[in-house]
């Protein structure tokens, strides 16, 4: 069964609950509760096979990879935007066909239409200039893409925690009562197992536009493409790299920023080292085997230039020890507090939790005072995330990743 099918029948017992207290219905309360305890168990186990699968096959957590596919394939932001405008001739049909789903996922209704956030997690694109919107000889096949960065963390495998409503507090175990062998009729030593918590707590991020009706209304690659980039440029990304180095307050706090993470000390020029130096020390704080690199482009293009004694140019695989090794734009070139010029992250990366209170949340408004005299519609697109580390020891971060690397 789907964790989306489980969620709606946790829902309608609940609802039952709600219609049993108000009823002073104590049998029917009494047995909506057992019934929510015994679903709650097989949702929760639900929940780790569909994290398991995502680990294992790269599939996002929630509970209908079918549809996900559609969705990457599908969803147009340019008919949903102008569906959502009122623009006739326009067939959205698919888009709104999902809306249902996506407010299910996001467990509460958006003020305007939501937008997956899975459409972003493959590379946008992007056009230089207005003239290129409404093309004399459109030639889509020939499209030219720019350059431009493209999320990483889900990629990398974080748990995304979908549906959220107020904040969340999940319990921590930190430390457990330790074991001790004993003579006979001697006395145990006491010790109690210690717990905290990690918390998320929702964080706004938002981007103001206008755009014209003609640029909404063209049937045109490059009208997605700049709708996608800016969204993709302005909350994607954003959310992308506030989980990889935010700085907490408005923003979430990131990977980098986090207190208490480990790190390793690169000493040049071997990096190899270095990565030898990070794997052993999430052996050694039992850090699950479902680990990876995460680092700048410029570590990336010193460890290339690395050869053995022959002058032979050594793979990444080797340099890494087999680990998967991922380079990003994303990935912040100057680091606080520890001063790196590149970075590079060593990590289980399902470790880190991305929660969704919305997905992307697009508001489109043609009478907007300005807009509407200029025929135009001002759209204003929001997300609402926030992100933690379950255990802090699953991330080590390289220090002293200084200057020319090479």
């Amino acid at each position: 069964m789907k964790t989306s099918e489980l969620i709606e029948q946790r829902a309608a017992i609940v609802a039952r609950m709600n219609s049993a207290h108000g009823a002073d219905d104590n049998d029917a309360f009494n047995t909506a509760e057992a019934e929510l305890r015994a679903l709650d168990g097989k949702l929760d186990r639900q929940r780790k096979i569909d994290a398991a699968e995502r680990v294992e096959q790269g599939r996002p957590i929630n509970g209908d990879v079918q549809l996900d596919g559609e969705i990457r394939s599908r969803f147009n932001l340019g008919r949903a935007i102008a569906g959502a405008a009122g623009i006739q001739g326009v067939d959205w049909g698919f888009e709104r066909e999902v809306q249902p789903e996506l407010i299910k996922r996001a467990a509460l209704a958006p003020k305007g239409i939501l937008i997956p956030t899975e459409i972003f997690e493959t590379r946008v694109t992007t056009t230089s200039g207005a003239s290129a919107i409404v093309a004399t000889d459109h030639r889509p096949e020939q499209y030219i893409s720019a350059l431009v960065a493209s999320s990483v963390v889900r990629s990398m495998g974080a748990t995304v925690l979908s549906g959220l409503t107020g904040n969340v507090d999940i319990p921590r175990e930190t430390g457990s009562p330790a074991i001790g062998w004993v003579a006979e009729n001697s006395a145990l030593s006491s010790g109690d197992a210690t717990f905290d918590s990690v918390t998320l707590s929702p964080k706004h991020a938002g981007a103001l536009s206008e755009w014209s009706r003609n640029m909404v209304m063209q049937s045109s690659p490059d009208v997605e493409a700049l709708l996608r980039t800016m969204l993709a440029r302005n909350l994607a990304l954003a959310i992308d790299k506030a989980a990889i180095l935010g700085g907490g307050s408005n923003e979430p706090t990131g990977i980098l920023a986090t207190s208490g993470i480990q790190t390793a000390a690169f000493t040049a020029p071997n990096l190899a080292d270095l990565a030898a130096d990070m794997i052993g020390k999430a052996d050694i704080a039992n850090v699950a085997a479902r680990r990876g690199f995460l680092g700048t482009p410029g570590v990336k293009a010193s460890v290339l230039k690395i050869k053995d004694t022959t002058g032979r140019a050594i793979p990444l695989s080797e340099l890494f020890h087999g680990e998967p090794a991922t380079f990003s734009n994303q990935v912040p070139t100057t680091l606080n507090p520890s001063g790196n010029k590149h970075g590079l992250i060593y990590a289980d990366w399902t470790e880190l939790l991305l929660g969704l209170w919305s997905e992307i949340d697009i508001l489109v408004n043609p009478y907007e005072s300005t807009a509407y005299s200029k025929g135009n519609i001002s759209i204003r697109a929001m997300a609402t995330v926030d992100c933690a580390l379950r255990h802090k020891a699953s991330f080590v971060s390289a220090t002293g990743l200084t200057g020319n690397l090479a």
